[in-house]
């Protein structure tokens, strides 16, 4: 489903330098660049998004390995096209393999370690479409195996952030969605 946002994206021929490329790199991997049309109409939280990812989601305690399997696990959860897009190609950059890309909603697949189905476990209990999520005692131990408290909050956190920003794609409408996505205008819950 294509997106139709009630706010009129700025065109790319009006954006600023720097928003005229993130443009260009969303249209070249994603297929559209409603997104940054609308986010420029505020590029202060613009760049407070850029920002995390910065600082956090390609900074941070975590190694980007793991991010970019909760961020993909996430976005195929939630149903976004836009995001599986470009969140497929950065996670086999991060060193996914093409078994573990078609396996992402296979936490027990042959091809994930233990590191690997604790993060995947952890995303499936943030996604939008588990509103009763909780991280339990069996999955703490299992995440704290291979991270310590500083970067299982970092994990959390990150994740918190991509659901939000999930939340706020659909909602306004500014983003190509699956056809199982059950989330945003004129969507219907699959359960």
């Amino acid at each position: 489903m294509q997106p139709h946002p009630p706010i009129t994206p700025i065109s790319r021929e009006h954006l600023p330098r720097e928003l005229q490329a993130a443009h260009d790199r969303a249209v070249k991997i994603r297929g559209d660049g409603t997104f940054i049309g609308v986010m420029a109409h505020a590029p202060d939280v613009f760049n407070w998004y850029a920002d995390f990812y910065q600082r956090i989601f390609y900074g941070g305690k975590v190694p980007v390995r793991y991010k970019e399997i909760a961020r993909y696990r996430l976005s195929t959860l939630h149903g976004c096209a836009f995001c599986n897009k470009g969140n497929r190609l950065d996670a086999a950059a991060a060193g996914l393999t093409d078994t573990q890309l078609m396996a992402i909603d296979e936490p027990d697949a042959a091809c994930w370690d233990s590191a690997d189905r604790a993060v995947i476990k952890l995303a499936m209990e943030m996604a939008l479409s588990n509103a009763q999520g909780a991280v339990s005692e069996s999955l703490y131990t299992e995440l704290r195996q291979h991270f310590d408290d500083e970067q299982v909050v970092e994990l959390g956190v990150t994740m918190g952030v991509l659901c939000g920003m999930a939340k706020f794609l659909f909602t306004y409408d500014l983003v190509e969605r699956e056809s199982y996505c059950e989330f945003g205008p004129g969507m219907t819950p699959t359960s």
